[in-house]
């Protein structure tokens, strides 16, 4: 196998005081549609949490919303 790719949804993002950084708290989306069953068959669970601290990339998160990510050995 040379990826995997999982389904993850963004439940909730934590801001500091001082907006420097965030931390982009996610986990599976296992249900609801036939897409997400097949995947979620062989990646049933997990949590994934990123500490952001470009501002830029702070609006590509959004909590509620639903993100592809790809995982492939690095060359």
């Amino acid at each position: 196998m040379s990826k995997v790719r999982a389904k993850f949804r963004c439940h909730f993002i934590q801001k500091t005081d001082d907006d420097s950084y965030r931390t982009i708290h996610m986990s599976p989306v296992t249900a609801d549609t036939p897409e997400n069953k097949t995947w979620s068959k062989y990646t049933p669970g997990g949590q994934l949490q990123m500490v952001v601290s470009n501002p830029a990339a702070f609006e590509l998160f959004e909590q509620g919303k639903e993100y592809f990510i790809d995982i492939q050995a690095a060359e």
